[in-house]
């Protein structure tokens, strides 16, 4: 059982430096330690008015969140905007928590009213606790630490409104590549990681689609950077809808990607790799007065050619190794 522990360092108290006077006229005022007998200075006081703190009104602290706190999606906020919110690990779920301990319909939570919440388990396999506690029913608190199964951490909150727009910010912020708004390289690795582990242990099919955008460079070289990063931006999107909703797509560098696929056999990976260099084959993207083309090539990869004990690093270097190839035989086609 993971217990939530709270170190308080101290630190060396800090003494403010007031912020100095104007000088008065005809020059600064002398150092304390050198003043004169009977010094007077006639500059005028500086009234300063006091640092009040107002409180925020309990009626604001009204948006109810799940915030996760361990595992793959560490950070991820859901607002509980819904009378009844469904936890699981189901497509029906409204806070999907992909983790193999959850159950497809693992909790729920139904609000009461404005600032009342109860969680309940819903016949779950590995439970459900809260506060290290297992629970069948109960009203949750701001603060409280929701645990589902095994690992999945999650904690309630009432805050501000301000204040779950800056929590949104900072998930996206360190999952999402700001040019593209697909994931990143370091959230497609650490999924990658547990699709691995997970398609080892259940024996389910797991595949990665790796493309290159072809001579990107000349792109950039030609019309400019802003040219190229519109390109970007336009494939990242035609791929999206080129792909299925529970596939991953992430920038995984310059103007590299990849799609984490998982569930469907190598044979129809090929066919949704050469629909992704299809779709955009046939972009045309305006800049300017003119019209851009661009191809990728493409080189997939399953866990199924890699051996019974398979690494991500092994994956994603037999995907590598095949976009090699797609671009030595002559680009804009998959290998």
């Amino acid at each position: 059982m993971t217990k939530d522990r709270h170190t308080t360092k101290e630190f060396p108290k800090v003494v403010p430096i007031p912020t100095p006077l104007p000088s008065p006229p005809g020059g600064p005022a002398p150092h304390p330690s050198v003043l004169p007998d009977g010094y007077d200075d006639e500059r005028p006081t500086q009234p300063g008015a006091p640092a009040v703190a107002t409180p925020v009104a309990a009626s604001s602290l009204d948006r109810p969140l799940l915030v996760v706190l361990v595992g793959l999606n560490a950070g991820q906020v859901f607002t509980l905007d819904r009378d009844e919110t469904l936890i699981g690990r189901g497509r029906d779920a409204h806070v999907s928590v992909d983790d193999v301990g959850i159950s497809r319909r693992h909790a729920r939570i139904v609000r009461e009213d404005a600032r009342r919440f109860v969680l309940e388990d819903l016949g779950s396999t590995n439970g459900v606790f809260v506060n290290g506690h297992k629970v069948g029913r109960v009203e949750l608190a701001s603060g409280d630490r929701v645990q589902l199964g095994p690992a999945a951490v999650l904690r309630f909150r009432l805050i501000a409104a301000d204040e779950e727009a800056l929590a949104r910010k900072l998930y996206e912020g360190s999952t999402r590549d700001a040019l593209t708004g697909l994931y990143n390289r370091r959230y497609a690795n650490e999924r990658l990681t547990t699709e691995v582990a997970y398609a080892h242990r259940h024996g389910t099919p797991l595949s990665i689609v790796l493309f290159d955008l072809d001579r990107f460079k000349r792109v950039n070289d030609t019309f400019g950077h802003q040219a190229g990063d519109g390109v970007l931006r336009v494939v990242a999107a035609q791929v999206r809808k080129a792909i299925r909703a529970e596939d991953v797509l992430a920038r995984y560098g310059g103007e590299e990607f990849v799609v984490l696929v998982r569930g469907i056999e190598p044979k129809s990976v090929r066919l949704l790799a050469d629909r992704v260099r299809t779709w955009v084959e046939r972009l045309e993207i305006p800049w300017e007065a003119q019209t851009l083309k661009t191809t990728v090539s493409v080189g997939i990869a399953s866990l199924s050619d890699c051996g019974p004990k398979a690494t991500v690093e092994a994956l994603v270097a037999l995907a590598d190794e095949r976009l090699y190839e797609a671009k030595e035989g002559g680009r804009n086609r998959v290998c």
